[in-house]
């Protein structure tokens, strides 16, 4: 199984369809596992859905800056 630091690192690319099968056979099995990396799994996907229906809203300069920070922490 990988660590659960390797499937955070995977999960925008999963949700975008970008890892092969090999890879997300594996992360699936952790995230099946691991409620810590599936809670994360789920704020990502809300995150992601707000975003995508969002996109055209300006955000504050404070909220961008800890947004970017938050998610480069992932």
């Amino acid at each position: 199984m990988i660590s659960c630091s390797d499937a955070i690192g995977q999960l925008w690319n999963y949700l975008e369809g970008e890892v092969d099968e090999a890879d997300r056979s594996v992360l699936e099995e952790h995230l099946k596992a691991c409620r810590t990396c599936c809670g994360d799994l789920e704020f990502t996907q809300e995150l992601n859905s707000v975003l995508a229906n969002n996109a055209s809203v300006d955000l504050p300069a404070g909220v961008h800056n800890r947004l970017v920070s938050f998610l480069s922490e992932l």
